[in-house]
């Protein structure tokens, strides 16, 4: 989509996207009997639209839906689901403006960016996914017997507010390209991109195929991940709600997938090149403000070269203007609510507290922007590994600068906290840098400044996470290998 394109995206009105329905089975029902979930814009404070409640019978509903379509779906074969999976795309294609709009104000992406790290991104998933299905082995020999990758059935995709279309697509294309049907819970602060999905789905799609459910999260969540009729869970959140629900799935030994929280490193070694490094490494941790799971929230540093590294940060982030998502300048947008901004601002004045220095930005309300759940983009050095900033997912516009002495010490630093997500190396020395990310506990590591490929495996280790999404990874979670054996 060209910048001429994304200048044109105006506000979501409520006029256009008050919508109290549920999509199951194929059809827009009527949501009677609760109030609405209303939609505010993040950036405004005004409402921009509102989706249906489910109630735990639209929860049933739902499932059954999917059941009966499933066998069906599977059925269907892999050049079938294909080509319908590519109809569905071809829908979802013409409303790119409008799922751009819809997220710019629900969440605070800067249109400027958003069509293309939020919603292009998303259908480039769908393409990858689709791409795959003429050729995926679901069938092999043995021994004169014959194994199949076999579909696991209904499953249940838990989506976060942050990256709202993506993250659904992530999941609910490779359970669909597999012949899984779906029922699908978008978060609640962050659900009309799933309305425009479930309209295009309705134009491309069986019935029953894909369902949408939206709705508060512990009822119809937990819900979900229980119900008997669900076969596979994946989910993406926080790591506290991960492990209810590996817990609650547990009780009738689900299948999940679990993407969760991450503390990312990127790490600068000794023969760094320190302007791509640094501004690479400064946009990933702010990019979406910072509301990203696998953002590089620490840079870690030789202590030789520190100086020098803190005046490209603070540049960089000088760069990065602060305000109106939908104003053509900005580049960082406001976070999704009032109760997220007041979270960031308290990790920032707990650092403070605990004895890190505020290089730019800090805790107090930006200028000028008196309506909107802003936080400055800030970067924090002096910073120690005991410090809760440097251990906890802040998941809002702070970058941590933290020093190292030696190679051996920037690996621990990188390993030193309980998650696994993502992580980044930089050396001029490409093995050297290698090395180096092998001994990361992250299910990714970027090196040199590698770009996102949509057909690898993505997902974390230690408290990041089980299972993996995208790609060829991405499909074998909802997929049962099965021996018929001659």
């Amino acid at each position: 989509m060209t910048s001429e394109a994304v200048m044109t995206i105006r506000r979501p009105s409520p006029d256009d996207w008050s919508r109290n329905e549920l999509f199951l089975g194929g059809e827009w029902r009527a949501c009677e009997g609760s109030a609405p979930i209303v939609v505010n814009d993040c950036a405004t404070e005004e409402v921009i639209g509102s989706v249906g409640a489910a109630s735990a019978a639209h929860l049933d509903e739902a499932v059954q839906a999917a059941r009966a379509a499933q066998p069906a779906w599977a059925a269907s074969g892999p050049d079938e689901r294909a080509r319908l999976l590519r109809a569905w795309h071809d829908a979802l294609i013409g409303r790119i403006p409008d799922m751009t709009a819809l997220i710019s104000a629900e969440v605070g992406t800067a249109t400027r960016i958003c069509s293309r790290v939020q919603v292009e991104s998303a259908l480039s998933l769908l393409s990858t996914i689709t791409d795959l299905l003429p050729s995926f082995p679901f069938e092999e020999t043995i021994n004169q017997s014959l194994v199949a990758k076999e579909a696991s059935g209904v499953a249940a995709a838990i989506t976060p507010w942050n990256y709202p279309l993506f993250q659904s697509m992530g999941k609910i294309a490779a359970a669909l390209a597999s012949g899984c049907t779906v029922v699908h819970k978008p978060s609640s602060l962050a659900p009309l991109s799933a309305v425009v999905m479930a309209e295009a789905a309705a134009t491309a799609l069986p019935a029953g195929t894909y369902n949408l459910l939206t709705g508060r999260g512990q009822t119809i969540g937990d819900g979900l991940v229980s119900h008997p009729g669900v076969d596979v869970v994946s989910f993406t959140g926080s790591t506290s709600v991960g492990a209810r629900i590996y817990e609650l799935a547990a009780r009738s030994i689900k299948r999940v997938a679990l993407e969760l929280g991450g503390k990312s490193a990127s790490v600068l070694l000794a023969d760094a090149s320190l302007d791509a490094a640094v501004r690479t490494s400064v946009n990933r941790a702010f990019l979406n403000s910072g509301q990203t799971c696998d953002a590089w929230t620490r840079l870690l540093v030789p202590r030789n070269r520190l100086t020098d590294v803190l005046d490209l940060v603070v540049a960089t982030t000088s760069r990065l203007t602060l305000g109106d998502p939908f104003d053509d300048a900005t580049r960082l947008g406001p976070l999704i609510s009032r109760e997220q901004a007041e979270r960031v601002r308290e990790y920032i004045r707990g650092a403070v507290r605990e004895g890190a220095a505020v290089i730019t930005g800090g805790a107090e309300r930006p200028a000028g922007l008196e309506k909107g759940h802003y936080v400055s983009p800030t970067v924090l050095s002096d910073v120690t590994p005991s410090m809760t900033v440097a251990q906890e997912e802040i998941f809002g516009p702070v970058l941590v600068v933290m020093r190292y002495e030696s190679e051996d010490q920037a690996l621990d630093l990188a390993n030193a906290t309980d998650y696994g997500l993502s992580g980044a190396v930089w050396s001029a020395d490409s093995e050297r840098a290698m090395t180096f990310a092998r001994g990361m506990s992250a299910g990714q590591v970027v090196i040199n400044g590698g770009g996102f490929d949509p057909s690898l495996p993505f997902g974390g280790v230690k408290r990041s996470g089980v299972g993996r999404e995208l790609g060829r990874h991405g499909l074998e979670e909802y997929l049962e290998t099965k021996a018929y054996v001659r």
